[in-house]
């Protein structure tokens, strides 16, 4: 890989974990102190504090990081599983909400970095025997989401991986130029979590590698020419869960030169609110892909 290429992604994935631990330093991205089971809106409450965790989790996984960046993960970590009350937010909800899928997808996160909550662990188990639990109603990539969560927790059910991929947008391998911008974040995270990240990039069936192998270039070029910032970060993401990357470093320095001094990496080209703490909730999920990018692609280097 170009050498240019892994100087950018490091700086890049380096400066968006250190903006992400400052603003945790500075209390944004807590729970409001009335937090419960019951939260309306989890993506506007615990769902960012699983992706910081997803994010720290993979700086931990791969041999990468430095001893700065590892330190950062960690306190993020700590951070997310205190506000989550070391688990026990999700085994409330889980256990009255029995259906629902982001508790476990939450603490999938944290279990991979180490921190443990048994009852949950023993809910989930008992839950993973029920056929409801297996029958609810999801989009495809969804389901595959679910699926990769229990097998990063150790659950017994064993997914038909190539099943579930069929039933995906990218499993149907529809003209390329059908895809659209919510499309093309289906796309992704049917990589990332047929892969798990990256780790298991032989989950992904060749047919979709090799159209993905010709696709995904063109559209890194699309949502680069139209300044799409989060949604390219996740094309680059994967591009370092292939076999063999084929994306050139173009992307790369967009985002470089999209990037802030501060850190801040702006989802797309619109003007981005000087409020800190505004800043944040609009922009911290582009931070999280930048860190996974970067991390990852050096990751798939240097193996």
């Amino acid at each position: 890989m170009n050498p240019a290429v892994l100087a950018t992604a490091h700086r890049l994935a380096g400066r968006s974990l250190e903006w992400l631990h400052a603003a945790h330093q500075r209390g944004y991205g807590t729970l409001p102190p009335d937090a419960g089971i019951d939260l309306g809106d989890p993506n506007n409450a615990y769902k960012p504090i699983g992706e910081c965790a997803l994010a720290a989790t993979l700086v931990l996984r791969e041999p990468v990081s430095g001893p700065t960046e590892r330190e950062r993960a960690r306190t993020m970590l700590d951070f997310g599983w205190q506000q989550l009350r070391g688990g026990d937010l999700l085994y409330e909800r889980q256990f009255r909400h029995m259906l629902l899928s982001d508790p476990l997808e939450t603490y999938a996160h944290f279990h991979r970095a180490g921190y443990r909550h048994p009852a949950l662990l023993e809910l989930l188990g008992g839950l993973d025997g029920l056929r409801a639990a297996h029958a609810v109603e999801t989009v495809p990539n969804r389901r595959l989401a679910v699926a990769n969560a229990r097998s990063v927790t150790g659950l017994a059910h064993r997914p038909d991986w190539a099943a579930l991929a069929a039933a995906t947008w990218l499993g149907a391998r529809p003209e390329p130029w059908a895809i659209d911008w919510m499309t093309g974040y289906d796309v992704t995270h049917t990589v990332f979590h047929l892969t798990d990240w990256g780790a298991l990039p032989e989950r992904l069936p060749e047919p979709l590698r090799d159209y993905l192998a010709a696709w995904l270039p063109v559209w890194v070029d699309i949502w680069q020419e139209t300044g799409q910032w989060d949604l390219l970060g996740e094309l680059l993401i994967v591009d370092a869960c292939l076999p063999e990357p084929v994306c050139d470093a173009q992307g790369w320095e967009c985002l470089a030169a999209a990037q802030r001094p501060d850190g801040l990496l702006p989802r797309d080209q619109d003007p981005v609110d000087e409020d800190p703490a505004r800043a944040f909730k609009d922009h911290e999920h582009t931070a999280v892909v930048t860190v996974l990018a970067g991390t990852l692609t050096l990751a798939r280097a240097l193996r």
